[in-house]
């Protein structure tokens, strides 16, 4: 049976572009690889992509002159989790606030790791979780 290395892209679907990539940059202080119409793509520790698309603006298939990407999309509130240091997650607590996004939720877990919770322009709900101590080797 193959194996994955790891996840190399994870999307998120948002509805104005400036507005969320004002957010992913400022607040994140997430670095651009690439910005066009259709998406933004944020570099997450050189380990992996944030893929940020406009709602809707994927629904038919691309053309990359190399072949094809197919339709897609997503709605609602979706989630994703970024990992932290169980130091540096207090850093972003106190980052956070001082940007004055509200922490909606804080969760510690069996095997050690703590958990924030807060949302995007979007809706969507982002998690910074301190590692090792959520899941088995993570």
């Amino acid at each position: 049976m193959p194996d994955f290395k790891s996840i190399l892209e994870t999307a998120l679907y948002v509805d104005d572009m400036d507005r969320a990539t004002a957010f992913y940059e400022d607040v994140l202080q997430l670095t651009s690889l690439m910005k066009s119409d259709r998406l933004c793509a944020y570099n997450v520790n050189d380990a992996s992509v944030l893929l940020l698309f406009i709602r809707g603006g994927t629904l038919e298939p691309v053309d990359t002159g190399n072949g094809i990407i197919p339709p897609h999309d997503g709605t609602g509130p979706l989630h994703i989790a970024f990992s932290a240091t169980h130091e540096m997650l207090t850093v972003w607590e106190d980052h956070l606030r001082e940007k004055d996004i509200e922490i909606e939720g804080q969760t510690t877990w069996k095997r050690g790791g703590r958990s924030i919770y807060f949302r995007d322009p979007d809706g969507h709900l982002l998690e910074i979780a301190s590692s090792p101590g959520l899941w088995p080797g993570f």
